[in-house]
């Protein structure tokens, strides 16, 4: 008994104590070389390893010290500028890159173009097809009215108001005063340079609601990217190869019946038009909604889809290359994961 209450109180006694009398032979010599308290030479240099770094890093001369950290600032600094670049290039996957065009769905004000002097029309590439193609921004847009109101029918009416409103001449020169009849035309024009102002502001597009101005945005993104007029004016992508059968007749293109309205770049741009108008949205006062969340969500990832689809079927063409560059898109808006924070 007292010997196993000797074990338990000092487990680190040596083996040789663990007999009163003398150790068998066979033990002799385990006995020899068993000196140890239960340890591994593995824990041990584990311990040691930060104690030999510290000793070979003061064996070095501070010369070389000095280049290792010199050459650990550079890498650390470069990573710092190439993660910047890339971040730029690779750029935001929900807006993008900022330009004139899709800044301009905000108040529906069309970019100011500046048309190169060597440029050519759309009404003149019409007339001689053998003409150069003129540059994607070949005429300047005009300005849009809200209610589907257009330039020449506003100045119609308003001259047709202006006939109609104008005081008339008096029945006899003799009876006229001059002075009153200059008074009486003044207060007219007042009138009508205030009524002139009052319908001007009611059919701007600035005091339009939401959904008139996304209705006029789309408008101009199926004017500016359709087919119906694009055709005309970009080449076309070139065509694969196809074996040639005699037997078979080429097949002719289906003639448009009206503007075009869902091919892949109208698509992704009338997407894009209001992705900007949730974004904005729920990156102002309404950050915990939802339903607005989960909506723009959806629109990133169709036209995510979009956007991969046009780029395996239309990469490096000219239709591509004027999509991109006119919304502002990068490759975030296709590759790899879009998440809505």
């Amino acid at each position: 008994m007292a010997s196993r209450l000797r074990l338990r109180l000092r487990t680190r006694t040596t083996v040789e104590s663990w007999w009163c009398y003398a150790p068998p032979s066979f033990l002799a010599p385990v006995l020899a070389s068993s000196h140890l308290q239960f340890s591994t030479t593995s824990s041990s240099l584990g311990r040691n390893i930060p104690q030999l770094k510290k000793r070979k890093q003061a064996n070095r001369d501070v010369y070389t010290l000095r280049q290792i950290e010199a050459r650990r600032a550079a890498n650390l600094s470069r990573q710092a500028v190439l993660k910047e670049q890339r971040a730029k290039e690779i750029g935001d996957p929900i807006r993008g890159i900022p330009t004139p065009f899709v800044e301009s769905f905000d108040t529906v004000v069309p970019q100011e173009v500046k048309q190169d002097a060597t440029a050519v029309s759309l009404e003149a590439v019409k007339a001689n097809p053998d003409s150069p193609p003129p540059s994607p921004a070949y005429a300047s847009e005009e300005g849009h009215l809200d209610h589907g109101i257009k330039h020449e029918e506003l100045a119609k009416s308003l001259d047709f108001s202006r006939y109609l409103t104008e005081p008339l001449p008096p029945a006899s020169s003799t009876i006229a005063d001059s002075v009153e009849e200059a008074q009486a035309h003044e207060r007219w024009q007042k009138r009508d340079t205030s009524a002139t102002e009052a319908v001007h502001r009611i059919i701007s597009l600035t005091n339009a609601s939401s959904k008139h101005r996304t209705k006029k945005n789309i408008e101009r993104i199926v004017d500016t990217f359709g087919r119906h007029k694009t055709d005309q004016i970009l080449k076309p992508k070139a065509p694969a190869v196809v074996k040639y059968n005699p037997l078979v007749p080429p097949l002719e293109p289906t003639p448009r019946a009206g503007p075009d309205t869902g091919s892949s770049e109208v698509q992704i741009g009338i997407l894009t038009a209001k992705i900007r108008v949730l974004a904005d949205r729920y990156e102002g006062q309404n950050h915990n909604d939802k339903v607005n969340k989960r909506n723009l969500r959806l629109l990133l990832h169709r036209r995510q889809k979009l956007l991969a689809y046009m780029e395996r079927k239309e990469r490096g063409s000219e239709r591509w290359q004027k999509m991109i560059g006119t919304l502002g898109l990068t490759p975030a808006c296709w590759k790899g994961e879009i998440a809505v924070e």
